[in-house]
């Protein structure tokens, strides 16, 4: 079962991104800030990392170079809601800097859960039931 590290300061986004991952037996460890995120990478196995880039104390950006640095094979996620036109250049620049995606909020599940997929190959995730 593959550890979803989710670094953002939003309870409700962490928690959202929960259900999402638990439905698709995933486990999910939460970090509210980018010191957090490192001290949870540091003690737990995780396979990927959702980071959000506006956040106190550590930012996403500085997070995810930090990431990049120790841990090279680490698959990252970006994902920015702060301001549409800022978010975007900042989703640019997590790019440059290491994030394999970027994800601007508001998402859909649909969204991230085909982020997620690209980056966990070797666990399936389930396609959404369209209801009529």
């Amino acid at each position: 079962m593959p550890t979803v590290l989710v670094i953002d300061d939003e309870d409700m986004v962490r928690l959202v991104l929960r259900q999402f991952l638990e439905r698709q037996s995933m486990t999910v460890i939460e970090a509210e800030d980018g010191e957090e995120g490192l001290r949870q990478l540091r003690a737990n196995a995780v396979d990927l990392v959702i980071c959000d880039l506006i956040m106190p104390r550590a930012d996403g950006i500085g997070t995810i170079m930090h990431i990049r640095r120790s841990m090279p094979a680490m698959k990252i996620i970006a994902i920015s809601g702060g301001g549409r036109s800022h978010a975007m250049e900042l989703l640019k620049v997590a790019g440059q800097m290491g994030a394999d995606h970027v994800l601007g909020k508001p998402f859909t599940r649909d969204q991230l859960l085909a982020m997620v997929a690209s980056c966990l190959p070797s666990h399936p995730v389930a396609r959404p039931v369209r209801s009529r």
